[in-house]
């Protein structure tokens, strides 16, 4: 392939001409999902950073006794302490924190919120029969569910009894 023809291939892929496949896509969608945060290139606490590990992982595990996620205890120690990332103080990921004291969720977090989400969808189409988008969208959220599952009991990390039931679902993310 000559230089000249290269250069119109990048051109016209720069235009949307020729779609390159850069990315994988969405499973269930059309987007690529190329939107991301960058972390920080240096993996240690920031000089300035005057907390302990130990009051780190003490205060992790004082979230998680209240019944907070592994994301939204990112979020609060974030926000409000002032720790960019827990691992590169304690040396570990939050929720390998909390398998070590026991307080690790029975769900994993992006199984729990699918199943969250299709509680909300199966309650939306109780009071909306007819709304066959939801009904679609539903059974996309529920292969979601049953790929992910499969997944997690390959890995060890949910029970190999494990069974999603749409009708007991909403017991599990009460």
């Amino acid at each position: 392939m000559a230089a000249w023809s290269r250069a119109l291939v990048i051109v016209a892929a720069g235009r949307g001409l020729v779609a390159p496949s850069l990315n994988m896509g969405r499973l269930h969608g059309p987007g690529k999902g190329i939107s991301s945060s960058a972390l920080p290139y240096k993996r240690t606490a920031p000089s300035w950073f005057n907390k302990k590990a130990s009051e780190i992982e003490d205060s992790v595990a004082k979230f998680a006794r209240r019944g907070l996620r592994p994301s939204q205890i990112g979020v609060i120690l974030r926000d409000s302490h002032g720790v960019a990332q827990v691992k590169a103080v304690t040396g570990a990921k939050i929720l390998r924190l909390l398998k070590r004291r026991g307080l690790a969720p029975e769900l994993p977090e992006d199984l729990y919120h699918l199943i969250k989400k299709a509680v909300s969808v199966r309650k939306h189409l109780e009071s909306n029969r007819k709304d066959k988008d939801s009904k679609f969208r539903l059974i996309l959220i529920e292969s979601r569910i049953h790929r992910l599952a499969r997944y997690y009991k390959r890995t060890r990390q949910l029970t190999p009894n494990w069974k999603y039931d749409s009708a007991t679902a909403s017991t599990l993310v009460a």
